[in-house]
């Protein structure tokens, strides 16, 4: 729940300009401000919408790989109990499908997380053109030359490293042009893509144990 947004990665592929907000100043009068895009969706209602929309979808990922690791779990312990007397044909096809059962829970993990990511960026990618719309309309009635994001994106370098004041920060103007009262509103962590829950307990081994052959 705490990894970073990957809302910045989102918004550079849907916004079709370099920077945020760009306009034509009159001459000596340019201004370059700036905004936290992780901030601003952090302060808007939709956030808290799109967190528990990827909750609901995470419990039901986990619940579908819970019951596939559960059947694991059953046929790894009666193979275990019950392989001394098998037949070599039954042994190795109880084992070829607790191999089967091991990469089919694999899978589900890694889908189960691409799935979360690609439900995030459906959810997510209304809500940035919303704040990019709203960006590009505070960028013009202000005069500014530009608008750039404080936060670069998780991993990467910040494009702005230090700020003066606060004079040339449109987080508010931007906040207000979304019908939101930036003192009234706590902020909150922006939606995150929740991870896949992993089974709590060891998956059953890709080969199982040397069980003794029947004599």
């Amino acid at each position: 729940m705490k990894q970073k947004l990957m809302a910045i990665l989102v918004l550079t592929t849907i916004i079709s300009t370099p920077l945020l907000a760009q306009t034509t100043p009159a001459s000596g009068s340019s201004k370059i401000a700036y905004t936290n895009v992780d901030y601003i969706l952090g302060r808007l209602p939709e956030s808290k919408v799109i967190q528990n929309q990827l909750e609901v979808t995470k419990a039901q990922l986990d619940k579908a790989l819970q019951e596939t690791y559960k059947e694991a779990q059953e046929k790894y312990e009666a193979y275990q109990k019950n392989g001394a007397n098998m037949t070599d044909v039954i042994r190795a096809d109880k084992e070829k499908e607790l191999q089967n059962l091991q990469t089919r829970i694999q899978e589900m993990q890694s889908n189960a997380q691409t799935s979360l990511q690609t439900k995030q960026s459906q959810l997510l990618e209304p809500v940035l053109n919303k704040i990019n719309g709203a960006i590009q309309e505070v960028g013009k009635e202000n005069g500014f030359l530009y608008i750039l994001n404080m936060d670069a994106g998780a991993g990467s370098t910040p494009i702005i490293l230090y700020a003066a004041s606060e004079e040339l920060n449109a987080s508010n103007l931007i906040l207000k042009k979304l019908g939101v009262d930036p003192d009234k509103v706590d902020a909150a962590p922006a939606a995150t893509t929740p991870s896949a829950t992993k089974p709590a307990a060891t998956t059953p081994a890709t080969t199982p144990a040397a069980t003794p052959k029947k004599k």
